[in-house]
């Protein structure tokens, strides 16, 4: 009786099961290509423009300086905060993260 209902076939539920592990597939394959983006974004950052060095901190700091008092210049300070901070301990691609978010917070107000 079972047979008889088309979508009770052994084929039917094999292309079923194989339908959903390639679907699988996909997601993982999909989930580890964002997480190799996202592990190369930061230590990418300080090879970048916004590269974490002495003169680029000094740079963003004085464009901030002359920002006008509101809050995207109370951001760009914490974020060069954070980027001198991550630049103390050594992590580079923390700091040049941080400061790319103080210039672009610097532009944009």
């Amino acid at each position: 009786m079972i047979s008889q209902i088309p979508a009770m076939t052994p084929a039917f539920v094999q292309e079923k099961q194989k339908m959903e592990s390639n679907m699988l597939n996909k997601l993982l394959g999909a989930a580890a290509m964002v997480a190799a983006a996202y592990a190369v974004v930061p230590a990418n950052a300080a090879k970048m423009g916004g590269g974490c060095s002495g003169p680029n901190l000094a740079k963003t700091e004085s464009m901030i300086d002359t920002m006008a008092d509101g809050e995207g210049k109370i951001m760009a300070q914490k974020e060069i905060a954070m980027a001198q901070d991550a630049m103390l301990n050594g992590k580079m691609g923390a700091c040049g993260m941080h400061l790319s978010k103080a210039m672009h917070a610097g532009m944009a107000k």
